[in-house]
């Protein structure tokens, strides 16, 4: 008796550790349990070149690295629009400093953390509207559509600064 109450331990055991591992496995092979929905609400990793190799007129220093950028095409209804993604860039708080926004297009002036380039020619990818959210290292990582909601775009964007720490707070920590 005292034989079998210990084996029946030992597969109560065995049982609480392998049965999660075999559901998984369950859940993974035929797709049961699993949310097939998105969180970003743009179109994610969308077929654009890196920053870099945008036919823009100025380059600014600012983007060679450690912001992410945020930038909008403004070739119509500017003014609006650069207000528009200048209200959500102050909306993020202490975060802001490490987002930059470029306004591509129209002649009103810089708003304040705004750098303004223009198309030396237009991409076939571009569309009147459009915001693209680049990472630091200048690759698209979300694309919108002119009609996005600012919440939206908000979300997405603190989102991925939450995932991806600001190197240069490590860099200070570490030599504190």
């Amino acid at each position: 008796m005292n034989a079998r109450y210990q084996r029946l331990k030992l597969l109560a055991l065995i049982a609480v550790f392998a049965l999660p591992m075999l559901s998984a496995w369950v859940m993974l092979h035929w797709r049961i349990g699993i949310p097939d929905q998105h969180t970003a609400h743009g179109e994610l990793a969308p077929p654009v070149p890196s920053l870099m190799e945008w036919p823009l007129t100025e380059r600014q220093a600012s983007f060679d690295g450690g912001d992410w950028v945020l930038a909008f095409d403004c070739t119509r209804d500017c003014e609006a629009h650069a207000d528009r993604w200048w209200r959500m860039h102050r909306a993020l708080g202490r975060e802001a400093p490490r987002v930059t926004r470029l306004r591509i297009g129209g002649d009103a002036e810089a708003l304040p953390g705004e750098a303004v380039t223009h198309w030396r020619e237009r991409p076939e990818w571009q569309s009147a509207g459009a915001v693209w959210l680049l990472d630091p290292q200048g690759r698209v990582v979300l694309r919108y559509d002119g009609s996005v909601a600012e919440r939206d775009v908000m979300d997405d964007l603190s989102r991925l600064l939450k995932r991806n720490p600001d190197p240069r707070e490590a860099e200070e920590f570490d030599g504190a």
